[in-house]
């Protein structure tokens, strides 16, 4: 019954692929497509249950090594690849938010928020809620999370992708908890697509997902974010959150029919990024339509224990693939973003902002943080670290 499914899945993504593909690339005809790049990193040091030692080590080879790859590469404004750093709070210890922070100082990306809980048991709403708050609170001493009038907001990855406990139950709990995200400052998600039953039916889109609070799952389908739609000024409602979903797509394996797999967003040891990848994303067109010429890719990685592919060479050929086939090129512009600067550009277009260029409109709503690595804060306090092992101790 599992090849059943894997076969059936795999037809249906590649159907879906490859009629909304043809059909994106008509409407794109005769318009510039810019492409809108956005790396995001399920930043986790100590995961593998390794050593202090050697999670230290991992954040020093982040500082050390990816400055030298963001430095070698920009886009068609001039600006280099900044990459945004999802960061659980069960490993701010060890002064290793603080580290990260002083990166974004550097200006080679930004922080947000990666949370893991429902385990060892089930979350509730009540502490997850407490927990996101008082994560707000205390990232914010380091100047994370950018705001809009004054209060905090935040972009969300639901750690073992279990968002609105969409997995029967288990690694969440909580069946409101898109409403919960929004009434904490959440201005939306990235954590998909993933390869579970976690992931929703509507792939490669950007939408609105409405939140059934007695019901879990209920971003699987949405309302697709289009120009003078009705959240065009302000999300709607507080059971409205933005999803922004990465490219999933039919690849062929080393060329082959047999090695016909679906492919993702994920930027891993057994996914690494070749030009044909790259193409396919592109060619994917997750767009708000009726701007369907501003493309959004919206990969993501594990930087930590992946190292050797998020701060390794394959970057630099990812990277230089982009900038060949995408920047240099009259058809195409390239843009580096963050999540962040990504949700305020899908808001410009949204509203029906007359530019053809989407970078003006990267600080659009949610305003740029301003990053302080100075405060000696060197691990979460002891009121956080309580919430989080309510639900959730590994």
């Amino acid at each position: 019954m599992k090849i059943v499914k894997q076969i059936t899945d795999l037809s249906s993504v590649a159907a879906s692929w490859l009629l909304s593909s043809r059909s994106l690339a008509r409407k794109r005809a005769g318009k510039r497509t810019h492409v809108l790049f956005c790396m995001c990193d399920h930043y986790e040091p100590g995961t593998g249950k390794v050593t202090a030692e050697v999670g230290s080590g991992r954040v020093d080879d982040l500082l050390r090594e990816y400055p030298l790859i963001a430095d070698a590469h920009h886009d068609s404004h001039g600006c280099k690849p900044r990459r945004t750093w999802f960061f659980p709070p069960h490993y701010h210890q060890h002064g290793w938010l603080k580290k990260l922070v002083s990166l974004c100082e550097r200006g080679y990306g930004e922080v947000e928020l990666h949370l893991h809980h429902g385990k060892q048991e089930p979350d509730t709403s009540e502490n997850l809620r407490a927990t996101l708050r008082q994560c707000v609170d205390e990232y914010g001493i380091f100047g994370i999370f950018g705001d809009v009038e004054g209060g905090k907001q935040y972009g969300f990855i639901h750690g073992d992708w279990a968002l609105d406990n969409s997995r029967d139950g288990e690694f969440c709990g909580v069946d409101d908890e898109i409403t919960i995200l929004k009434e904490t400052g959440c201005y939306a998600d990235f954590t998909f697509p993933c390869y579970n039953d976690a992931t929703p039916k509507q792939i490669n889109s950007i939408y609105y997902a409405e939140d059934n609070p007695l019901q879990p799952k209920s971003h699987d389908t949405g309302k697709h974010v289009c120009v003078g739609g009705p959240h065009q000024h302000h999300d709607q409602s507080n059971r409205d959150l933005m999803i922004v979903a990465g490219p999933l797509h039919p690849h062929f394996r080393h060329g082959r029919l047999r090695g016909l797999r679906v492919f993702g967003d994920s930027i891993d040891l057994e996914q690494t990024v070749t030009p044909t990848r790259i193409d396919q994303w592109v060619r994917t067109g997750i767009s708000v339509k009726g701007k369907e010429n501003w493309v959004v890719i919206k990969t993501h990685t594990h930087g930590a224990s992946d190292g050797d592919i998020a701060i390794g060479p394959n970057m630099h050929e990812m990277f230089s693939h982009l900038e060949t086939r995408y920047r240099d090129h009259e058809d195409y512009a390239l843009h580096y973003v963050t999540s962040r600067e990504l949700y305020n550009v899908i808001k410009a277009a949204e509203a029906g902002e007359p530019g053809e260029d989407p970078a003006p409109y990267k600080e659009y709503r949610v305003r740029a943080p301003v990053y302080d690595s100075s405060p000696d804060v060197m691990e979460a306090s002891a009121v956080l670290q309580g919430m989080v092992a309510k639900s959730y101790r590994g």
